[in-house]
């Protein structure tokens, strides 16, 4: 009786088989899928974000810019449209996270070489020091390539406010001097739509293989 009862049910039975295989499949899929969060002001440290923005847990998107790089050209958020890109905040001078971080920068480069989606964008904090012709001595000194990757000055209260408003990564220095900074080691990943995507410690070697994958997955993904 079994066997006529199989055979009679035997297309329903298949079709339930591989319906289930599907769904099971599909929901194996949803739940291992990569995810990178939308970062908003009110989900990153105080200490990184201007007073105004604190509390701000609406959409947030970097500001538009205008700074000018190692070869005297202007650099603005134009350059930048439609592609995702790693920021920083270091200064010439510096001899303790800096030789780090500028290396990590290099290493990231070096790996988004052929990937025309993606770029690079070094802020310097001491704009007085770090004069255009500075930048390019240090550009070419760790391997700069100048279609990738931009190191910028400006005007030191316009770069205060896109690390302070826009990526959020920069400490207040002396409180008697409004616009001093104190950069941190934070490298910023930044989407195709100007939005904040991560965090990474441009210190860390590992940190960096992390930067990479999350790069990937932003120009394969969206």
């Amino acid at each position: 009786m079994i066997g006529p009862y199989i055979k009679k049910y035997r297309i329903f039975i298949l079709s339930m088989v591989i319906f289930s295989a599907v769904a099971i499949a599909l929901f194996y899929n949803v739940l291992n899928r990569k995810t990178l969060p939308v970062y908003t002001p009110a989900m990153v440290n105080p200490e990184l974000v201007d007073s105004t923005l604190q509390e701000v847990r609406g959409k947030h998107f970097v500001a538009d810019f205008s700074f000018v790089n190692q070869n005297g050209q202007i650099v603005t958020n134009k350059d930048y449209d439609g592609k995702v890109y790693v920021a920083d905040f270091f200064f010439t001078t510096c001899q303790s996270i800096c030789p780090k971080m500028t290396k990590n920068m290099a290493m990231v480069q070096k790996a988004v070489a052929s990937n025309s989606k993606v770029k690079l964008l070094s802020h310097t904090v001491f704009p007085e020091v770090d004069s255009i012709p500075v930048l390019k001595k240090y550009a070419i000194e760790h391997g700069v390539d100048d279609n990738k990757w931009n190191l910028v000055t400006g005007d030191k209260k316009k770069i205060y406010e896109m690390a302070r408003k826009s990526y959020l990564v920069v400490k207040l220095g002396k409180p008697e001097e409004l616009y001093d900074m104190v950069h941190t080691e934070n490298f910023v990943l930044v989407d195709q739509k100007r939005r904040v995507r991560g965090f990474y410690d441009g210190t860390n070697p590992d940190e960096m293989q992390r930067l990479l994958a999350d790069i990937e997955w932003l120009t394969q993904k969206e």
